[in-house]
């Protein structure tokens, strides 16, 4: 079966430009009417329109080391459980299709898009969010490098940036300039900051930012 992401990536990006909300554009109502192109999946990596429904069923998960249990409806996405039933903002919303990597987290472990991950998929899972990712060595290690770069300019896809970092770090501990770039790819900065992310993933992967080295106290964490 063909492939449409580039087809659906035209769609959503043109929507981005042009203010129109995406459940309007012509491909999705061509999806919803059953007509349009296919497939689509729910894999957090590609686009995955909601599928609306009432339905409700328990999941338990772990968000940040705490336990949950919901009720709410299965497709829910992850995001916006996390920005509205837990009031974590700093994941953010971005694109709505796992575009931009605003909305990344880590769900046992691997960094994944909030906003097209349903929570029906995480049952028994652990979810870490960029509020927490500070409690462990390597993520406070990426914060710091982040804060010793100067990388953030306005900031709203940094969360996003600094847990796809710290999910390459924590696999790789000194990854080359390729392996970087194959990371954080999918992770977009409209300000350009591309250099300096890439430079504050060598420092920390070097043992952290200058508080780190110089043994004064580190700024506060990243949280938005």
């Amino acid at each position: 079966m063909p492939n449409h992401n580039g087809l659906l990536s035209f769609t959503a990006l043109s929507c981005t430009f042009l203010n129109i909300p995406v459940p309007f554009s012509p491909v999705y109502l061509f999806h919803l009417a059953g007509t349009g192109p296919g497939p689509w999946t729910l894999d957090p990596w590609t686009l995955a329109p909601p599928h609306f429904t009432t339905e409700k069923i328990m999941i338990r998960f772990t968000v940040n080391g705490e336990r949950f249990e919901t009720d709410v409806a299965p497709d829910t996405p992850l995001l916006w459980f996390l920005r509205d039933n837990l009031q974590l903002t700093g994941t953010k919303f971005g694109c709505g299709m796992a575009l931009c990597g605003a909305c990344t987290v880590h769900v046992n472990g691997d960094p994944i898009r909030a906003c097209a991950t349903p929570i029906s998929a995480l049952a028994g899972k652990r979810v870490i969010t960029i509020e927490d990712i500070g409690r462990t060595a390597i993520g406070k290690r990426v914060q710091d490098a982040w804060i010793a770069e100067d990388v953030v300019q306005c900031g709203y896809c940094q969360s996003g940036q600094v847990m796809a970092a710290t999910a390459l770090l924590t696999k790789i501990n000194s990854p080359t300039d390729a392996q970087i770039d194959a990371a954080m790819t999918g992770n977009i900065c409209r300000c350009g900051t591309y250099n300096r992310i890439r430079s504050a993933i060598k420092v920390a992967a070097a043992g952290g930012g200058a508080a780190a080295k110089s043994g004064a106290k580190p700024a506060a964490k990243i949280k938005a």
